[in-house]
């Protein structure tokens, strides 16, 4: 029971294309953005759809390859665990951030033109 205590678990489209960075300590990283839909009726029958945009972010090994293999505009699955996270900005805003920290992936589709 304990893998359910903080699992994620997302399948959507990614946002943007993925760029690896390093961070000074020299690890590996990627930001992404992905995009799940949700489809219901609305009160009159209507078919409506309801896309949310959800952060995440891969380390090391994991970050290379989603690198390497996903692009924008592809599907993927991801699993992971949600952290939250705060940092002051150059003005002195404190901003928090919630995202997916990402254990695994898989490309479901491309949406590439062969």
């Amino acid at each position: 029971m304990n893998k359910l205590r903080n699992h994620v678990q997302l399948i959507g489209r990614l946002g943007t294309d993925l760029e690896l960075k390093q961070l000074d300590n020299g690890k590996a990283f990627t930001s992404i953005s992905i995009a799940t839909n949700d489809f219901y009726k609305d009160k009159d029958g209507n078919s409506v759809q309801n896309t949310e945009w959800h952060r995440a972010v891969a380390w090391g090994k994991t970050a290379e390859n989603f690198c390497k293999i996903c692009k924008k505009g592809d599907e993927v699955a991801l699993e992971g665990k949600l952290s939250h996270r705060k940092f002051d900005t150059p003005d002195g805003e404190t901003k928090y951030i919630t995202e997916v920290v990402v254990n695994e992936f898989a490309l479901m589709n491309s949406k590439e033109v062969k």
